[in-house]
């Protein structure tokens, strides 16, 4: 079995409340940082530009609406 190597955003600074991402060949896995031993997502890579455009689209969507400040600055 592959040993995976995970990374969590650098927007999430020390806090422990974001998911990590680790990329293999051919997939993106994706789990909670709380809960590391737990299962975790797992996106092929046909899947995952589409995923993180929509979560993406979705988030700057509702700043928008609630008057956040863009992240794209």
């Amino acid at each position: 079995m592959q040993t995976l190597q995970w990374q969590k955003s650098t927007y999430s600074g020390d806090s422990s409340n974001c998911l990590e991402i680790a990329a293999t060949p051919g997939a993106f896995h994706v789990r909670d940082s709380k809960t590391t031993g737990s299962p975790h997502l797992v996106f092929q890579s046909s899947a995952w530009v589409p995923f993180i455009s929509h979560a993406t689209s979705k988030r700057r969507s509702r700043q928008s609406a609630e008057g956040w400040p863009s992240l794209d600055s």
